[in-house]
């Protein structure tokens, strides 16, 4: 079923921007209080750069978005000194468990890679396993907005993506 799944860039002019903005205001909108939906979305398409950081990627099944992920400059303003971030990494719940989580991570990493990024970050407070499986390594744990989460490093060579 995977080879059935597409990862493209995401335009901010997409007609799926709205549908993936959405997802990740749902999945962490709660770490941004204060900000509303309107707010949040257009910071997201903001994301939606044309390669490089910043970059937002979507799994495509035919015409349909089904995950998603990112590499954004900053995504933890505790750790402003770590940058770039992997982020954002969804997956809708009928497609998990395929390997679309670990695809749109190689194509982040990819990214990163082909614009010299050697070395990057994300945080999670839940998927230690999966991004460990990957290759990513614990740097820290820490409460970020009344969450217990594992912040997480990636260094990347050549033989990486």
């Amino acid at each position: 079923m995977i080879e059935s799944i597409a990862i493209v860039r995401l335009q901010a002019d997409s007609p799926h921007a709205r549908t993936v903005a959405g997802w990740t205001h749902d999945a962490w909108g709660h770490l941004h209080p204060g900000t509303s939906a309107v707010e949040y979305r257009r910071a997201f398409y903001a994301q939606c750069g044309e390669g490089g950081v910043p970059s937002v990627f979507v799994a495509m099944h035919g015409a349909s978005p089904v995950g998603t992920a990112s590499l954004v400059a900053e995504d933890m303003d505790i750790r402003r000194e770590l940058t770039p971030w992997l982020a954002s990494v969804f997956v809708t719940p009928g497609w998990r468990g395929y390997g679309i989580a670990s695809s749109l991570v190689r194509r982040v990493e990819a990214e990163a890679l082909a614009h010299g990024i050697r070395h990057f970050h994300l945080y999670t407070p839940d998927q230690q396993a999966l991004y460990r499986r990957l290759g990513w390594e614990d740097r820290e744990m820490l409460s970020y907005r009344g969450e217990s989460v594992t912040v997480m490093s990636r260094r990347l060579d050549a033989t990486t993506a």
